[in-house]
């Protein structure tokens, strides 16, 4: 869906999976700075919004679910996902309950294959699942904002900001009073900052929780059945996961940023080394300088160089080996 926030000043549409909102409007490091400064906000209504109702809903979603959510205060946000009977993650949900209705934003074009899971999976469950993305338009404010809400939204609010769920006929209105606007790659570059894995960037089809570092976040380790658990279970009882997420920090002097999917080899080996693992996402940060995340072979000493192609980059420990 294409955002009418594309018509502000400066504008640039992103693109790929994050299409239909800005990139940004014309100056990446202020618009940085002012999510980080707790100004602004970033328009995410691209993003997939699914709602669950009734009064079963949270004992119903516990069973489906990642994360414990059967006894989930209204208004404390969580966040879970859904496995394959593998252990493979399949989605990924941003929850708030505000006592009648469970919210839930997704990535983009992942909420049709979502709401069909969860209808299948209806029973007899006095549950209501509806995709909200048509009518709801996700809207977020860095942590310290002092915007003014809407009433009667539903907000998640967490220790990196608040997700609204805003009528998306209001989006226009809500822009013209809680400016300045900043684009999505502002907002990726603070996510990578922060460790923050996501749904199809730091994952592919056989990336399971604990490579990163969704344990405890998005994974409840004493809760009930769900598809899937037998491999989470395995994994942090018996053994370690293949690979783990990494921060790397990219040589500053190249030109390029290495994209996502370039690969990483030991620097002591050179361009020509085996492969240990590969670039996820990739950003230049207003302090940081350009900086990335990783999936590396679990065995990867954590102090040794990279190259990332032929970009050297230095690599923080985000998931312990």
């Amino acid at each position: 869906m294409k955002s009418p926030l594309l018509t502000l000043p400066g504008a640039v549409p992103a693109e790929g999976v994050d299409e239909g909102v800005a990139a940004h409007y014309g100056d990446l490091f202020r618009e940085q700075r002012a999510l980080a400064d707790g100004t602004g906000f970033v328009d995410l209504s691209h993003r997939g919004v699914v709602t669950v109702s009734g009064p079963e809903r949270l004992g119903w979603l516990h069973l489906l679910l990642t994360q414990h959510v059967q006894e989930l205060p209204p208004h404390e946000a969580t966040e879970a996902l859904i496995l394959s009977a593998n252990g493979h993650i399949e989605h990924a949900l941003y929850l708030v309950d505000d006592g009648e209705t469970t919210w839930a934003h997704v990535e983009p074009g992942t909420q049709e294959a979502l709401v069909a899971y969860l209808e299948s999976m209806k029973f007899f469950y006095r549950v209501e699942v509806a995709d909200r993305t048509e009518d709801i338009a996700l809207v977020h404010l860095p942590a310290g904002s002092i915007a003014e809400v809407p009433e009667g939204v539903a907000v998640r609010e967490t220790p990196y900001g608040r997700d609204l769920f805003l009528p998306r006929g209001d989006l226009e209105e809500f822009a013209r009073t809680a400016g300045p606007a900043a684009g999505l790659l502002a907002y990726e570059a603070l996510r990578v900052e922060q460790h923050r894995p996501r749904l199809g960037f730091e994952t592919d089809h056989r990336t399971i929780p604990h490579e990163l570092g969704w344990i405890g976040s998005a994974v409840h380790l004493e809760k009930g059945c769900y598809r899937g658990q037998e491999t989470v279970a395995r994994v942090q009882n018996l053994g370690k996961p293949p690979r783990r997420l990494v921060f790397l920090h990219l040589d500053g002097s190249e030109v390029h940023l290495p994209v996502p999917g370039t690969e990483l080899r030991l620097a002591d080996d050179g361009p020509d080394g085996r492969k240990i693992g590969f670039i996820t996402t990739s950003v230049r940060h207003h302090e940081l300088g350009p900086v990335a995340l990783a999936l590396v072979k679990r065995n990867v000493p954590v102090d040794a160089r990279l190259l990332a192609g032929d970009t050297a980059a230095a690599q923080e420990t985000v998931v312990e080996p």
